[in-house]
């Protein structure tokens, strides 16, 4: 039975207060009609004895709170889930949004999920490959992981998440595999981009795409991520598939937190940041994995930009603490016309050892990655040098090492948005450029490896 009330007192921003209610539950959905017929949405935010606090979906203005009433329907937001999702573009809130049919659904799920019980997560173990180097050959993702990609105003983060959305596959599996896309607050134009790039390359075949841009109303945005995971819970839990979650742009959807929590008048954390940030990013976070006895599995790469290119501030503070590593993007690369500019040195997958080596990439992988690791490292202190002292104060040795650091660069990393390289090609190019030292200086790879497959 739902109830409905004519006791709003007041509307302040995105927030309005119900007098004299009964029986109402947080996070609750609601519906406020006004006299003329039409209907706004909202949520229960707050609840203190008989009033509770509703935060609503659209603007407030032109809301006549006299003749307006509220009615509570019993049940949280939910999205309505199908197998004819796939290829489809819905707004923030789940309405179709490219002017195809309404979804006949199988079922509607409450978009709040449920927590995976953690005895029953399987460890994440199997390699998935993006095509680019750079990722699959030093950072590597592994199926079930999630891995952010840290970014900054003006770096090509979009063009990133367009290309692993596309080449995304799961080595070896027969399991399908999809991609949810969940876009926060970004403007028409990316929205564009996102959209004609995956039908131009019929990604979108197996993709389904949740926009919300930058002029629709923060607490679209707020349900907007929590959306594209109840979608890839449907797809990875009921249809057995790989899903590969992006999302982007999660400081979009902390501003968003931000403004709610300050319209609530809540006393702000660091930068003014809700206290709890991290509680609510892990809520989000925290549904990727795989479930035991379960074919499906979920594998996030969340995108975000980081404010002022600053590693400690909160969104990508908090994010490092309950990810599994991140990519991160280098204005430096990406000056000199490098793309993907990913700075692997300070990137990380803290799973990458779990899903590399024989039967899952190549039995080398993990001894030419450590040693790329180290040569480029050294190579880069090198040319710091020779940039300070001359070329005069390097060794032979050194100057070997400053050239592997600038080829690496322009062919391991650089190899544009539109390369699918496989692992054999990435791993077969590491080699190619460890050529350039000399062999007593692959001390991180067995001489196994060494006589297979340097110079083939």
């Amino acid at each position: 039975m739902q109830k409905e009330y004519r006791t709003i007192k007041e509307v302040v921003g995105p927030l309005m207060l119900v007098e004299n209610v009964e029986g109402v539950k947080y996070n609750e959905l609601v519906e406020i009609e006004q006299a003329d017929g039409e209907v706004r949405q909202g949520k229960v935010l707050e609840i203190n004895r008989d009033r509770a606090l509703v935060q609503l979906f659209e603007a407030s203005q032109g809301l006549k709170i006299s003749s307006a009433k509220a009615r509570f329907l019993g049940k949280s937001i939910e999205l309505k889930v199908s197998p004819d999702m796939l290829g489809r573009v819905f707004d923030g809130m789940g309405h179709p949004k490219d002017g195809g049919p309404e979804i006949i659904p199988e079922k509607s799920v409450d978009i709040n999920g449920t927590p995976i019980n953690p005895a029953a997560r399987d460890y994440p173990d199997e390699f998935i490959q993006t095509g680019v180097s750079a990722i699959d050959g030093l950072n590597t993702l592994v199926r079930g992981q999630k891995l952010p990609v840290f970014s900054a105003s003006g770096l090509p983060h979009a063009n990133l998440a367009a290309q692993i959305a596309r080449q995304a596959k799961v080595l070896n599996a027969d399991s399908k595999f999809a991609v949810v896309f969940a876009a926060m607050g970004i403007t028409y134009e990316e929205a564009d981009f996102f959209i004609s790039d995956f039908r131009k390359t019929g990604a979108i075949d197996r993709t389904v795409l949740f926009m919300n841009l930058a002029n629709d109303p923060a607490i679209e945005r707020i349900a907007t991520p929590r959306m594209a995971l109840s979608a890839a819970e449907y797809l990875a839990f009921d249809l057995g598939m790989h899903v590969l979650v992006i999302m982007t742009d999660i400081t979009n959807y902390a501003e968003a937190m931000r403004e709610v929590s300050a319209a609530r008048k809540e006393v702000p954390g660091r930068r003014g940041y809700p206290g709890y940030l991290y509680t609510d990013l892990a809520s989000i976070y925290e549904r990727a994995g795989k479930i035991r006895g379960k074919e499906g599995s979920i594998t996030q790469i969340p995108i975000l930009t980081m404010p002022e290119e600053d590693k400690t501030h909160p969104i990508p503070d908090l994010t490092g603490y309950i990810t599994e590593g991140q990519i991160i993007l280098s204005r430096e690369l990406y000056k000199k016309g490098f793309n993907p500019p990913i700075d692997v040195l300070p990137s990380l997958s803290r799973l990458k050892d779990k899903g590399i080596g024989k039967g899952k990439t190549r039995e080398d992988h993990a001894d030419t990655m450590n040693q790329l690791f180290a040569a480029y490292a050294r190579g880069k202190e090198a040319k710091e040098l020779s940039s300070i002292l001359g070329d005069a104060a390097l060794t032979d040795v050194d100057k070997k090492y400053a050239k592997f650091a600038e080829e690496f660069e322009r062919k391991y990393i650089s190899q544009g948005f539109d390369c699918n390289r496989s692992i054999e090609e990435t791993l077969t190019i590491g080699w190619q450029l460890l050529s350039i030292l000399p062999v007593s200086e692959l001390k991180r790879i067995k001489d196994e490896y060494i006589e297979k497959y340097l110079g083939n």
